[in-house]
């Protein structure tokens, strides 16, 4: 099995950098957290000497853009953070960037042509379709097409030079509704719906397929996978994992000598 980390995180942001997978933030079930795992597939154990972000997160966006790590909006406790905050793997060090134009605590982020987007989430009173892009060469956000539903507590993630946002939360209901971004139209398109309604689901990209995973349906905590096939336009039922999560992050790592982990 994958080792454990070494805290309960919802709400937590995943990304991998060089090939190690990072857990930012979440909230342990009593605090809000600003530590931060790293897990090395090779050895299969998860590493806690990352520095903390500079405030406690959860509900955070995180991504990699040009071998930076990337925290994203969230909230701390108390309030909805707009602030950015990025990460240098050389110097163990978190450096604040220019912030978003907007709040967002459930926001999903992805880097595409380089560039970092922010896609929906909630402002701390209603949840938005807005989408702004931050330039890091000129360290500046810019508004881009918004979405066509407003969505907090999505999952997002890009294929074939698109992002794919799916599920989450509007005003009234979790969704399982998706679209997609094109950038060289700077337009939003509605794909075919998931199977079930999924908000806090994680969505990741393995060979040319999208999953979905986990989630919440408004009744239930979901631990069912379902993938997405963009050539047919479909998403069906794929598998389960052992436990149902909410707010989970995703990752996607080589895993060396896979058979040991299934011992």
């Amino acid at each position: 099995m994958v080792a454990p980390m070494s805290k309960r995180r919802c709400g937590v942001g995943c990304a991998v950098l060089s090939d190690l997978l990072y857990a930012v933030g979440g909230h342990d079930g009593q605090s809000y957290l600003n530590s931060i795992e790293r897990y090395d597939p090779h050895t299969n154990q998860w590493c806690g000497d990352v520095a903390p972000t500079s405030s406690c997160r959860t509900s955070v966006g995180v991504a990699v853009l040009d071998g930076f790590l990337y925290a994203v909006g969230g909230q701390d406790g108390v309030s909805c953070l707009n602030f950015v905050e990025r990460y240098d793997p050389q110097t163990n060090r978190w450096n604040k960037v220019a912030g978003m134009s907007t709040k967002r605590l459930g926001v999903a982020v992805a880097v595409l042509g380089g560039h970092l987007y922010a896609i929906g989430g909630s402002d701390g009173t209603s949840p938005l379709n807005t989408v702004e892009r931050y330039d890091p060469r000129t360290n500046r956000w810019c508004p881009v097409s918004p979405m066509g539903t407003r969505r907090k507590h999505l999952g997002c993630a890009v294929y074939n030079n698109m992002i794919y946002a799916v599920g989450g939360r509007d005003d009234t209901t979790e969704l399982s509704s998706a679209e997609r971004y094109n950038p060289q139209s700077n337009q939003w398109q509605p794909i075919v719906a998931m199977t079930s309604r999924r908000s806090g689901v994680g969505l990741a990209v393995v060979n040319g397929l999208l999953y979905a995973v986990g989630g919440f349906d408004g009744s239930t905590y979901l631990k069912t996978i379902e993938v997405y096939d963009p050539e047919k336009n479909q998403w069906c039922l794929c598998g389960s994992m052992n436990y149902r999560r909410l707010g989970g992050g995703v990752g996607v790592v080589r895993i060396p000598h896979l058979e040991t982990y299934f011992r």
